[in-house]
């Protein structure tokens, strides 16, 4: 039994959170590899270390004194040090740190200090081998991940080590470059050493005990995800549920490692397991409920549309050639829905107006914009008779208005939208029909 363990950054703010991850990791003999995340925020008036690794390189670049910042960075990782009585000394790698700031070795580089840092001192903690990312994780010379070659090289330089520790979010390029992957990449850098070493589970701790069914700034203590689907936690995670990042997915998937999302602050609960799939029941019909808002819909009215080859086409080019990307496109037999950001659309929707006039010559165009889209989500819909019914009954209940229905094909999903105002309600109506009533 094999297991990779990433620690975000609430985990390992502060010694005190460094000697719960040791319980955790000794506790489990077969966590062998670990992916500590750069120090986060001790309370809710700190600064995390990555921001402040970007303050200070960006006072540098601009001729600014930079002295107080980089000092308040050494103190972070100091305090930790000497919190956890270990014999080590970083004021090397701050002089390095320091040097290269000064040549401009970009922000990337700057931002990537934090994790590379926190690795050193994990390795020493607990007596891991340190692995420098930079000499296993690749990226082309445009800063593209490279896949197979990163699996070869992190899987050759890990096969004799029983246990080791690899900081997250950077890697390097073929000149040695340090190059980062989007905020939230040491999930990533979990993921790519799970499939590298062939793990058993692939551990993911951080400050939440898993995925829960609904937003808890919206609904009050929703109700946690024991097991979720690749698919399921897909369409959630584009709807704004945001534990997990998205990429970190797919190397663990190819693998068919599961994911466990566990809390460091509560190593007792059982987080939420990310399965490809499984016969185990839902134990609530939907799986979870979230959505986004600022959308706006463009409404297309013309008599015999559905006989008019291309239709559909012509309007999407439209929003192509605009490079504008559709979200949902609702339609019935002489109308069609073409749902977008609003943000997106606003700066240029006359242009859009005007090719849509000129390519489809519609009878009526509409605009009706401040709207939200909800998407309800669960294995367990397809099997569940009346499921659409219920949403649409307790949303009546509510006096929530649907503006837009839209199902997939794999009846995985419904998709709702409503106004921007009745987003809230809306979600907490359908929460309480599925996970408080459980008809």
């Amino acid at each position: 039994m094999k297991k990779v363990v990433k620690f975000g950054g609430s985990s390992l703010a502060s010694a005190r959170q460094f000697k719960k991850v040791k319980a955790i990791i000794e506790a489990d003999k077969t966590r062998c590899y670990v992916v500590p995340s750069a120090p986060g925020k001790r309370d809710s008036k700190d600064t995390k270390v990555t921001d402040m690794l970007y303050q200070c390189y960006d006072a540098v670049c601009a001729g600014e004194s930079y002295k107080r910042i980089l000092d308040q960075i050494k103190k972070r990782y100091t305090d930790i040090i000497d919190g956890l009585d270990l014999n080590l000394n970083l004021d090397f790698e701050f002089a390095k740190i320091e040097e290269n700031f000064l040549k401009k070795a970009g922000r990337d580089y700057a931002a990537s200090r934090g994790e590379y840092l926190n690795g050193i001192i994990a390795a020493n903690y607990l007596g891991f081998t340190f692995v420098n990312a930079a000499d296993v994780i690749r990226f082309d010379a445009e800063g593209n991940f490279l896949s197979e070659e990163t699996n070869e090289e992190m899987r050759e330089h890990l096969a004799s080590l029983k246990q080791a520790v690899i900081p997250g979010f950077y890697g390097a390029k073929p000149d040695g470059t340090i190059h980062t992957f989007s905020r939230g990449g040491s999930d990533i850098t979990g993921s790519i050493v799970a499939r590298a070493v062939q793990a058993d589970l692939y551990e993911n701790w951080t400050d939440v005990s898993g995925f829960l069914v609904a937003d808890p700034r919206i609904v009050e203590n929703p109700a946690p995800i024991e097991t979720i689907t690749y698919t399921e936690l897909r369409e959630l995670s584009y709807m704004g549920a945001s534990v997990l990042h998205e990429d970190a997915i797919f190397p663990v998937r190819k693998a068919g490692i599961p994911i466990n999302i566990r809390n460091t602050n509560r190593p007792e609960d059982p987080g939420t397991m990310i399965v490809e799939n499984t016969s185990k029941r839902p134990h609530y019909t939907i799986t979870g409920v979230a959505g986004k808002k600022g959308f706006c819909a463009m409404n297309i009215d013309k008599a015999m549309m559905n006989s008019e080859v291309g239709f559909g086409r012509k309007v999407l080019e439209v929003f192509e050639k605009n490079g504008i990307s559709f979200e949902h496109m609702p339609s019935g037999i002489d109308t069609m829905s073409v749902l977008v950001h609003q943000d997106e659309f606003q700066e240029k929707e006359q242009s859009v107006l005007s090719g849509i006039q000129r390519s489809v010559h519609p009878d009526v165009v509409t605009l009706e914009s401040d709207l939200a889209v909800i998407a309800v989500v669960g294995r367990g819909m397809k099997a569940m008779r009346g499921t659409a019914a219920r949403i649409f009954a307790a949303l009546a209940h509510a006096k929530i208005n649907v503006k837009m229905i839209d199902q997939g094909s794999s009846e995985l999903n419904i998709i709702i939208g409503v106004t921007n105002d009745d987003f809230e309600p809306a979600i907490r109506a359908i929460y309480d029909i599925f996970v408080k009533t459980e008809l």
